[in-house]
């Protein structure tokens, strides 16, 4: 039997990485051959939860690693900007995912997105679909991840249905979800490794605002006193990537897991689109923005409704 490649997007986080992970348990039940993958070596807060949990990460797929035909099942993601380089030549099988439709196909496909704040949210529900048990490793990895795209069920995104789900799986991993998850999301926020280029890709992500060129990276933090200490260094490598890239603006979102505010740094040509978006003065190039925390519901939509 051919084998299947699983994988998330690129900069993968907790959801891409455990969305991986569980999707290839759920396969291998109902008696396919997959392999779970990563298109990158997960951060710290996923490997609090494979540290957690004592097991390995996803293979890292090389590039070019996926030969042309293969077959593939994409989950927490669909754009083509975060995925292979080759995936207009290989046969998507499936897509589970919680984001806005990006991906064209000339094939029929089983594609499965629902506006929940996780993917692992929808696994929870093709676990139960397919009548596959739901073991404690496994809800720990869901749940894990649950917690992780919501921000301890705090982040806009965060949708009853999670709440629910994530409280059934806290049940079956035996794990009190406040405790765990507030643990989790510190071990994430450690940036003392990290050098100021990995920091700017930690989560980044280029999308178009229209025609404003974009990228987004977001961090969390514990003490955006803390990270703010880089600024120039990090306004430096920010510039960097304008140029190298062609950029009209870069954003990168502090955000605070425990106030649930963001201070953004905005550089470029287009930087005035932060102005125009959320009502404030970037002022030596940054603003707080009070109660922004989800890029996908906060930000993304608001930069391009003002572009």
């Amino acid at each position: 039997m051919e084998k299947t490649y699983i994988f998330g997007h690129k900069n993968p986080d907790t959801d891409s990485i455990t969305s991986s992970l569980v999707m290839a348990n759920l396969e291998t039940k109902l008696g396919r051959n997959v392999e779970s993958c990563a298109l990158g070596t997960p951060n710290k807060e996923t490997e609090y939860v494979l540290n957690y949990l004592g097991i390995e990460a996803p293979r890292v797929l090389g590039e070019n690693e996926v030969p042309d035909g293969s077959n593939v099942i994409l989950v927490d993601h669909n754009n083509p900007e975060e995925t292979i380089s080759n995936i207009d030549k290989v046969n998507v099988l499936k897509v589970v995912d919680h984001h806005c439709l990006k991906l064209s196909t000339s094939y029929p496909l089983y594609y499965r997105a629902e506006p929940v704040g996780c993917t692992e949210t929808v696994m929870y529900k093709l676990y139960k679909e397919n009548g596959v048990e739901i073991d404690k490793k496994n809800a720990t990895l869901m749940l894990s991840a649950i917690i992780s795209d919501t921000l301890l069920f705090k982040s806009p995104t965060c949708t009853p249905e999670d709440v629910e789900i994530a409280k059934e799986l806290s049940k079956i991993a035996g794990i009190d979800c406040e405790s765990y998850g507030l643990e989790m999301l510190k071990a994430g926020t450690d940036l003392s490794s990290f050098t100021i280029d990995e920091i700017l890709s930690l989560d980044a992500k280029q999308v178009s605002l229209k025609d404003v060129k974009t990228v987004i990276n977001q961090v969390n933090t514990a003490s955006i006193p803390d990270v703010m200490e880089l600024k120039e260094k990090l306004e430096a490598g920010m510039t960097e990537q304008i140029e190298s890239k062609g950029l009209d603006l870069f954003m990168l979102l502090i955000t605070d897991i425990v106030n649930s505010n963001s201070q953004v740094i905005a550089l470029g040509k287009r930087a005035d689109l932060v102005e125009k978006s959320y009502g404030v003065k970037l002022e030596n190039n940054t603003a707080l923005l009070k109660g922004v925390v989800s890029r996908k519901k906060q930000v993304i939509p608001v930069m391009t409704e003002n572009a």
